[in-house]
């Protein structure tokens, strides 16, 4: 990458001596750009102030400030540049000030050609070695400081002999987050860069990688709320395909010693590894979320995976679905709690399907129930990236196991769900949640809402909803907002919405019409 070009600023209060200057030598290729001229001190000192030029070509005598004092002053101002000066006076003291104040070469007017180009020269030079000098210096500080970070996050010897203030390290509170993108293998924006356009000074936190893991540092008050915004956004639920839509995010504990670091890094790193036990759409994993060590998890032996498939082979049998919804439910649970790898777990699970497959097949001899083969289930069940999922399978293949072995009528366990949504409709209501408790996939089960009764799931609650609020508004005095969350809707604007395009008049003139 080539060096920019030195500004250079030219002071002298003769307006031909200043053009001559310009015009003497090639600036540009010799590696510099005149960026301004004055013609007296009190301009030259404003002009250095706004511009910081690399090299300032000025006259000793000059008008309301001499160049010796000008060169005094900035230089305690803490401005670094060179200076080349010129006169048409032969006094020897002003050169000796000049340079005491580190002036680099003293010409005197007329100026000579050549010896301007070899004293330019020689200060680009100098200022090509600065620069060099200090990018290295910045180059390495920036390894220590990664390296210091690094040792602090994973724990390694506290050293007493490290001045952490010097790497930024003075903050009364830290805590230690971790991401990847929320599609396994795949993120397509960076949580890092999303924190740096808030980054308070580029001192709130600090970027690592570690064993190819994104870890972030966050450090003080500013940067911890910066954070805690970012996760209403999740609380309150993410627009598909945004930003935050696309990443996973873990943290743990905030600490007020250097030493405690490690400590939730730790938490971070168990709970990435625990990603597995998410819910579908979750976004965060928190401290607080980690099992309760008191609880003892599941043994995932031979008997217990026996005592499973046999269970769930019985209620396949007698085609009831909400118990084997609650007993998928029962093993999610229980393997929340369970400290086993997460391969150990998938092959528990393959273990309990396997042994279900099988004892259908025998007691069903005759029935074409169309099982994939071993090693495809197999695949299909390490495959999977969550929990969830695996279950949500195991849901879809008993189902079918029961649809084929001879209950193929869906109507009385609809009726069930049909009872439950309109007597539960307050409540926050989705296929997501409502599906498992009938032993349904919420798409089975969204295709098999809008076969039986005409409509989708959500026109169908906001239907029961909407009537529901229509006898409160009428049979009642409450308050619009009060009866639309006692009918279940938390936003009220949302509320009118729905009431509005589904009665054709606002909830108020519902009201007032009646």
């Amino acid at each position: 990458m080539e060096n920019p070009l030195i500004n250079v600023l030219i002071v002298d209060d003769e307006k031909i001596v200043r053009e001559g200057i310009k015009h003497l030598i090639d600036w540009n290729n010799l590696g510099f750009c005149i960026c301004g001229e004055a013609a007296n001190g009190e301009e030259a000192l404003s002009m250095i102030k706004l511009y910081d030029p690399g090299l300032v070509l000025l006259d000793i005598r000059m008008p309301k400030l001499y160049g010796t004092d000008l060169i005094a002053k900035v230089r305690e101002d803490g401005f670094e540049g060179d200076f080349i000066i010129l006169s048409g006076y032969t006094d020897f003291s002003y050169a000796q000030t000049a340079l005491h104040y580190g002036a680099s070469f003293y010409l005197t007017k007329p100026i000579d050609e050549n010896e301007l180009i070899n004293s330019v020269l020689a200060v680009k030079e100098k200022i090509s070695k600065k620069r060099t000098q200090a990018h290295s210096m910045s180059q390495y500080l920036k390894k220590a400081k990664s390296a210091v970070f690094c040792d602090l996050i994973l724990g390694r010897e506290f050293n007493d002999s490290i001045n952490y203030m010097e790497f930024g390290l003075t903050a009364p509170i830290y805590q230690v987050v971790m991401y990847e993108g929320y599609t396994p293998y795949y993120q397509s924006y960076n949580f890092a860069d999303m924190l740096r356009v808030t980054n308070n000074g580029n001192n709130s936190f600090k970027h690592i990688t570690i064993d190819n893991s994104n870890v972030i540092l966050l450090k003080g008050n500013f940067a911890l709320d910066r954070f805690k915004s970012c996760l209403k956004y999740y609380n309150n639920g993410t627009e598909k395909n945004s930003p935050l839509d696309t990443i996973f995010l873990t943290y743990g504990p905030s600490v007020s010693n250097l030493s405690q670091i490690h400590h939730s890094y730790e938490i971070c790193l168990k709970l990435m590894n625990r990603r597995f036990f998410c819910s579908e759409n979750q976004h965060v994993l928190s401290a607080e979320m980690l099992p309760d060590h008191d609880v003892c998890g599941l043994s995932l032996d031979q008997d217990c995976a026996n005592a499973y498939s046999e269970r769930i082979m019985n209620y396949i049998q007698t085609f009831n679905r909400r118990m084997i919804s609650q007993e998928l439910s029962r093993l999610s649970d229980e393997l929340f709690l369970c400290d086993e790898k997460i391969m150990t777990i998938k092959h528990f699970l393959t273990d309990i399907f396997m042994q279900i497959k099988q004892m259908t097949l025998h007691l069903f001899p005759n029935s074409d129930i169309p099982f994939a083969h071993n090693s495809s289930i197999i695949e299909l069940i390490e495959g999977k990236y969550y929990l969830y999922e695996i279950l949500a399978y195991f849901s879809e293949q008993f189902e079918m196991i029961i649809r084929t072995i001879g209950n193929n009528s869906s109507d009385s366990i609809f009726d069930d769900i049909i009872f439950y949504i309109n007597h539960n409709f307050s409540k926050p209501l989705k296929l997501e949640t409502l599906a498992p408790l009938f032993g349904y996939n919420s798409s089975y089960l969204g295709k098999l809402f809008s076969q039986k009764t005409g409509t989708s799931f959500n026109s169908y609650l906001d239907s029961v909803r909407i009537t529901e609020a229509a006898k409160l508004l009428k049979d009642t005095n409450l308050k619009v907002y009060e009866i639309s969350a006692q009918v279940g809707y938390k936003n009220v604007d949302y509320f009118h919405q729905k009431f509005k395009k589904i009665k054709n008049v606002s909830p108020a003139e519902f009201r007032k019409n009646l």
